[in-house]
């Protein structure tokens, strides 16, 4: 399964000896380490990220859950690794890239006491006691939590709102008359604008989402390919979990962006 970790330590050589753990297990076909990010909070509660987003062993760049989860674990440095934007929305979109909860963030941030160190990864992994083991025996505290498709439902949920203001303004609109009729058709103008501009961030997302399982397949064949038996064989059976996955989810938002399309139409 697809997941974000945080391990807290008491100090930095602590959570490069965990990094380097992560590694060790990627190299056995345990999990595979998609990205990392090291955050110290230092006696004064100041968070700062020594460690911004570092590609897995594959080499391949996949950090965009980690670089949203280090933004909302550091607040304002978040802009050191260009995740949070300082407004709102830049938090809300941390929250969709990173695919987590509320509770999971406020859960490793209660643990990120001063002088403590975060390690952040993501991985895939099958069972959680080789990472619990190996991160634990460096001193750390592990939290974890699937990846989840916060961004699908987001947009699930703002294209049925939207779809659903504009059949009753279209029902509302053929019952008018005069001015009435003219404020309700520039309403739903309006919100027909809206929902392209909806359709819009829904395909960035599907260029997103395609983008990130074009690298995660290319970090998993590289892995697959200095494997051998046994684990060969169990990396190339996540490798297919894992594009299931991503297609079911561009799948989903497919036929959303579709349904999107033809409300425009009409």
């Amino acid at each position: 399964m697809n997941k974000l970790l945080v391990a807290i330590f008491d100090n930095e050589p602590a959570a490069n000896t965990g990094l380097n753990a992560l590694r060790a297990l990627h190299a056995t076909g345990d999990i595979t380490l998609y990205a990392t990010g090291v955050l110290v909070r230092d006696g004064q509660g100041k968070v700062s990220v020594r460690k911004s987003i570092d590609p897995g062993p594959a080499g391949v760049v996949t950090g965009l859950a980690v670089g949203s989860l280090i933004g909302l674990l550091g607040g304002p440095v978040g802009v050191a690794v260009g995740a949070v934007t300082g407004t709102v929305a830049g938090a809300v979109r941390d929250f969709w890239v990173a695919g987590v909860g509320l509770d999971f963030v406020e859960l490793a941030t209660q643990h990120l006491q001063p002088g403590k160190v975060a390690l952040v990864a993501e991985i895939e992994e099958e069972w959680v006691i080789p990472v619990d083991l190996a991160l634990e025996a460096a001193g750390g505290q592990v939290f974890r939590r699937s990846r989840t498709e916060v961004a699908e439902a987001q947009f699930d949920h703002d294209i049925a709102a939207i779809r659903g203001e504009i059949k009753a303004l279209e029902a509302e609109t053929a019952h008018a008359t005069g001015s009435a009729k003219n404020r309700l058709q520039a309403q739903l103008a309006a919100t027909k604008t809206s929902l392209d501009s909806a359709m819009q961030r829904g395909q960035q997302r599907l260029d997103a989402l395609q983008r990130e399982a074009e690298a995660k397949a290319d970090a998993l064949k590289l892995q697959v390919s200095q494997a051998q038996g046994e684990v060969k064989s169990r990396l190339e059976d996540r490798m297919k979990r894992v594009k299931g996955a991503y297609h079911a989810r561009g799948a989903k938002l497919s036929q959303a962006w579709s349904l999107a399309k033809e409300a425009l139409a009409v």
